[in-house]
Protein backbone atom coordinates (compact mmCIF):
# COMPACT_ATOMS: atom_id res chain seq x y z
CA UNK A 1 0.00 0.00 0.00
CA UNK A 2 2.12 3.46 -1.58
CA UNK A 3 -1.01 5.99 -0.88
CA UNK A 4 -2.18 6.55 2.31
CA UNK A 5 -4.25 9.35 3.70
CA UNK A 6 -5.64 10.56 6.89
CA UNK A 7 -7.73 12.29 8.35
CA UNK A 8 -7.48 13.76 11.89
CA UNK A 9 -4.05 14.24 12.62
CA UNK A 10 -4.01 14.14 16.56
CA UNK A 11 -1.41 11.96 18.40
CA UNK A 12 -1.87 8.59 17.05
CA UNK A 13 -1.55 9.69 13.26
CA UNK A 14 0.92 11.40 14.10
CA UNK A 15 2.19 8.35 15.91
CA UNK A 16 1.10 6.66 12.59
CA UNK A 17 3.12 8.49 10.04
CA UNK A 18 6.39 8.53 12.04
CA UNK A 19 6.94 4.36 12.14
CA UNK A 20 6.03 4.49 8.51
CA UNK A 21 8.26 7.24 7.50
CA UNK A 22 10.95 7.55 10.28
CA UNK A 23 14.64 6.12 9.50
CA UNK A 24 12.51 4.28 6.39
CA UNK A 25 14.25 4.13 2.94
CA UNK A 26 11.23 3.73 0.75
CA UNK A 27 8.54 5.57 2.76
CA UNK A 28 4.67 5.34 1.48
CA UNK A 29 3.18 8.61 0.00
CA UNK A 30 1.13 10.08 2.87
CA UNK A 31 -2.11 12.69 2.68
CA UNK A 32 -2.90 14.60 5.36
CA UNK A 33 -6.30 16.40 6.10
CA UNK A 34 -5.73 19.75 7.40
CA UNK A 35 -7.64 19.01 10.78
CA UNK A 36 -4.93 19.45 13.49
CA UNK A 37 -3.46 22.22 11.03
CA UNK A 38 -0.12 22.62 13.20
CA UNK A 39 0.80 18.86 13.66
CA UNK A 40 -0.11 18.31 9.47
CA UNK A 41 2.11 20.98 8.85
CA UNK A 42 4.99 19.38 11.17
CA UNK A 43 4.90 16.42 9.67
CA UNK A 44 4.94 17.47 6.34
CA UNK A 45 8.13 19.23 6.54
CA UNK A 46 9.59 16.31 8.91
CA UNK A 47 8.68 13.48 5.98
CA UNK A 48 9.25 14.21 2.14
CA UNK A 49 6.80 11.69 1.15
CA UNK A 50 3.99 13.38 3.41
CA UNK A 51 1.51 16.35 1.82
CA UNK A 52 -0.83 18.25 3.39
CA UNK A 53 -4.42 18.56 1.51
CA UNK A 54 -7.07 21.07 1.14
CA UNK A 55 -10.02 19.14 2.47
CA UNK A 56 -10.90 15.76 3.75
CA UNK A 57 -12.23 14.78 0.15
CA UNK A 58 -8.99 15.35 -1.32
CA UNK A 59 -7.29 13.27 1.08
CA UNK A 60 -9.75 10.30 -0.27
CA UNK A 61 -8.94 11.12 -3.41
CA UNK A 62 -5.39 10.95 -3.79
CA UNK A 63 -5.57 7.44 -1.46
CA UNK A 64 -5.79 4.12 -1.64
CA UNK A 65 -6.32 3.17 2.19
CA UNK A 66 -7.92 6.22 4.02
CA UNK A 67 -7.18 5.94 7.93
CA UNK A 68 -10.04 8.10 10.10
CA UNK A 69 -8.52 9.15 13.31
CA UNK A 70 -11.06 11.44 14.07
CA UNK A 71 -12.43 12.13 18.01
CA UNK A 72 -15.94 10.28 17.76
CA UNK A 73 -17.44 13.44 18.65
CA UNK A 74 -16.13 14.93 15.60
CA UNK A 75 -16.80 12.31 12.71
CA UNK A 76 -20.42 13.93 11.41
CA UNK A 77 -18.70 17.20 10.80
CA UNK A 78 -15.63 14.86 9.45
CA UNK A 79 -17.69 12.83 7.22
CA UNK A 80 -20.67 14.87 6.35
CA UNK A 81 -20.65 14.69 2.18
CA UNK A 82 -17.43 12.79 2.02
CA UNK A 83 -17.58 10.18 -1.18
CA UNK A 84 -15.52 6.98 -0.91
CA UNK A 85 -15.75 4.88 -3.47
CA UNK A 86 -15.64 1.02 -3.40
CA UNK A 87 -12.50 0.86 -4.46
CA UNK A 88 -10.40 2.48 -1.62
CA UNK A 89 -10.02 0.78 1.97
CA UNK A 90 -10.76 2.49 5.18
CA UNK A 91 -9.50 2.10 8.79
CA UNK A 92 -11.56 3.44 11.20
CA UNK A 93 -9.44 4.58 14.30
CA UNK A 94 -12.73 6.10 15.90
CA UNK A 95 -13.45 4.23 19.18
CA UNK A 96 -17.08 3.20 19.35
CA UNK A 97 -18.09 3.59 16.43
CA UNK A 98 -19.14 0.43 14.40
CA UNK A 99 -18.28 -0.46 11.09
CA UNK A 100 -22.17 -0.78 10.36
CA UNK A 101 -23.03 2.73 12.05
CA UNK A 102 -19.88 4.18 9.67
CA UNK A 103 -20.93 2.14 6.31
CA UNK A 104 -24.25 4.01 6.99
CA UNK A 105 -22.34 7.35 7.21
CA UNK A 106 -20.65 7.60 4.14
CA UNK A 107 -22.93 4.79 2.07
CA UNK A 108 -20.21 3.32 0.73
CA UNK A 109 -19.24 -0.51 -0.24
CA UNK A 110 -15.84 -0.24 0.50
CA UNK A 111 -14.07 -2.33 2.95
CA UNK A 112 -13.87 -1.15 6.36
CA UNK A 113 -11.35 -2.02 8.81
CA UNK A 114 -11.42 -1.33 12.70
CA UNK A 115 -8.31 -0.86 14.37
CA UNK A 116 -6.69 0.10 17.79
CA UNK A 117 -3.23 1.47 17.20
CA UNK A 118 -1.55 2.47 20.68
CA UNK A 119 1.39 5.49 20.73
CA UNK A 120 3.91 2.69 20.57
CA UNK A 121 3.70 2.31 16.65
CA UNK A 122 5.94 5.62 16.79
CA UNK A 123 8.54 3.06 17.53
CA UNK A 124 7.13 0.58 15.50
CA UNK A 125 6.34 -1.84 18.45
CA UNK A 126 2.40 -1.72 19.00
CA UNK A 127 0.48 -4.91 18.20
CA UNK A 128 -2.70 -3.15 16.64
CA UNK A 129 -6.10 -5.22 17.34
CA UNK A 130 -7.91 -5.30 14.08
CA UNK A 131 -11.87 -6.33 12.66
CA UNK A 132 -13.17 -6.58 9.43
CA UNK A 133 -9.37 -7.74 8.63
CA UNK A 134 -7.97 -7.13 4.96
CA UNK A 135 -4.27 -7.68 3.51
CA UNK A 136 -3.98 -3.88 2.81
CA UNK A 137 -4.81 -2.98 6.53
CA UNK A 138 -2.68 -5.61 7.83
CA UNK A 139 0.04 -5.81 5.99
CA UNK A 140 0.15 -1.66 7.59
CA UNK A 141 -0.12 -2.67 10.70
CA UNK A 142 2.45 -5.13 10.58
CA UNK A 143 5.05 -2.55 9.46
CA UNK A 144 3.69 -1.07 12.77
CA UNK A 145 4.75 -3.45 15.23
CA UNK A 146 2.60 -6.47 14.28
CA UNK A 147 -1.02 -7.01 13.93
CA UNK A 148 -4.36 -9.11 15.84
CA UNK A 149 -6.95 -9.58 14.09
CA UNK A 150 -10.39 -10.98 15.80
CA UNK A 151 -13.03 -12.00 14.03
CA UNK A 152 -16.30 -10.48 15.68
CA UNK A 153 -16.66 -7.15 16.80
CA UNK A 154 -17.85 -7.66 20.25
CA UNK A 155 -14.86 -9.35 21.04
CA UNK A 156 -12.96 -6.34 19.10
CA UNK A 157 -14.76 -3.92 21.91
CA UNK A 158 -13.78 -6.01 24.55
CA UNK A 159 -9.72 -5.20 23.52
CA UNK A 160 -10.66 -1.77 23.15
CA UNK A 161 -11.92 -2.02 26.41
CA UNK A 162 -8.94 -3.06 27.81
CA UNK A 163 -6.87 0.27 26.18
CA UNK A 164 -9.14 2.17 28.42
CA UNK A 165 -6.37 0.86 31.55
CA UNK A 166 -3.19 2.54 30.46
CA UNK A 167 -3.57 5.60 31.63
CA UNK A 168 -4.09 4.51 35.40
CA UNK A 169 -0.86 2.38 35.12
CA UNK A 170 0.42 5.41 34.42
CA UNK A 171 -1.49 7.61 37.46
CA UNK A 172 -0.75 4.29 39.30
CA UNK A 173 3.35 4.95 38.66
CA UNK A 174 2.79 8.38 39.52
CA UNK A 175 1.36 7.93 42.55
CA UNK A 176 3.56 6.04 44.42
CA UNK A 177 6.84 8.47 43.19
CA UNK A 178 4.84 10.98 44.75
CA UNK A 179 4.51 9.06 48.30
CA UNK A 180 8.16 8.32 47.92
CA UNK A 181 8.87 12.10 47.45
CA UNK A 182 6.56 12.82 50.51
CA UNK A 183 8.60 10.23 52.87
CA UNK A 184 11.83 12.95 51.63
CA UNK A 185 13.31 11.09 48.78
CA UNK A 186 13.98 13.70 45.93
CA UNK A 187 11.07 13.74 43.07
CA UNK A 188 14.21 13.18 40.32
CA UNK A 189 15.13 10.52 42.26
CA UNK A 190 11.62 8.89 42.85
CA UNK A 191 10.83 9.35 39.60
CA UNK A 192 14.29 7.65 38.03
CA UNK A 193 13.69 4.81 40.52
CA UNK A 194 9.98 3.73 39.80
CA UNK A 195 10.73 4.27 36.13
CA UNK A 196 13.47 1.58 36.41
CA UNK A 197 11.31 -0.84 38.51
CA UNK A 198 8.33 -0.86 35.78
CA UNK A 199 11.10 -0.86 32.99
CA UNK A 200 12.14 -4.13 34.31
CA UNK A 201 8.49 -5.17 34.34
CA UNK A 202 8.30 -4.04 30.72
CA UNK A 203 10.80 -6.58 29.98
CA UNK A 204 9.33 -9.42 31.86
CA UNK A 205 6.31 -9.30 29.51
CA UNK A 206 8.13 -10.43 26.91
CA UNK A 207 8.53 -14.22 27.96
CA UNK A 208 5.78 -15.72 26.94
CA UNK A 209 6.59 -18.89 28.17
CA UNK A 210 4.81 -17.84 31.58
CA UNK A 211 1.54 -16.72 31.94
CA UNK A 212 0.76 -13.21 33.48
CA UNK A 213 -0.79 -14.66 36.54
CA UNK A 214 2.49 -17.05 36.93
CA UNK A 215 4.94 -13.57 36.12
CA UNK A 216 2.99 -12.01 39.33
CA UNK A 217 3.60 -15.26 41.48
CA UNK A 218 7.28 -14.69 40.38
CA UNK A 219 7.66 -11.22 41.84
CA UNK A 220 5.90 -12.58 45.46
CA UNK A 221 7.09 -14.41 48.32
CA UNK A 222 5.47 -16.03 50.71
CA UNK A 223 4.40 -13.21 53.83
CA UNK A 224 6.92 -10.77 51.63
CA UNK A 225 6.28 -7.11 50.59
CA UNK A 226 4.90 -7.55 47.32
CA UNK A 227 2.45 -10.34 48.58
CA UNK A 228 1.59 -7.81 51.60
CA UNK A 229 0.47 -4.81 49.26
CA UNK A 230 -1.15 -6.99 46.73
CA UNK A 231 -3.64 -8.72 49.16
CA UNK A 232 -4.12 -5.33 51.40
CA UNK A 233 -4.68 -3.00 48.54
CA UNK A 234 -5.87 -4.92 45.11
CA UNK A 235 -7.84 -7.39 47.30
CA UNK A 236 -11.25 -8.68 46.26
CA UNK A 237 -13.60 -5.58 46.50
CA UNK A 238 -10.82 -3.59 43.95
CA UNK A 239 -10.75 -6.31 41.53
CA UNK A 240 -14.44 -6.34 41.26
CA UNK A 241 -14.65 -2.68 41.45
CA UNK A 242 -12.11 -2.55 38.27
CA UNK A 243 -14.19 -5.33 36.37
CA UNK A 244 -17.63 -3.11 36.92
CA UNK A 245 -15.60 -0.57 35.18
CA UNK A 246 -14.64 -2.75 32.23
CA UNK A 247 -18.02 -3.67 32.14
CA UNK A 248 -19.77 -0.53 31.75
CA UNK A 249 -16.92 0.58 29.32
CA UNK A 250 -17.61 -1.91 26.92
CA UNK A 251 -21.42 -1.51 27.42
CA UNK A 252 -20.88 1.89 26.42
CA UNK A 253 -18.47 0.79 23.32
CA UNK A 254 -21.08 -1.25 22.16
Amino acid sequence: MERIGIIGVGEIAGAIVDGLCDGVEEAPEIHLSPRGARAAAELSERYESVQVCAGNQAVVDRSELVILAVRPRDRHEALDGLRVDGGRIVVNLMAGVGNDELRQALATDAPLVRAIPLPSVRERRCITVTYGSHPAADSLFERLGGVLPVADEALFNVLSALTGTVATQYWFLATISSWATRHGIAAGDADCYVRGLYQEVGRSLGDETRSLHQLAAGHETPNGNNERVRTTWFDASNSEALTRTLDALLADLG
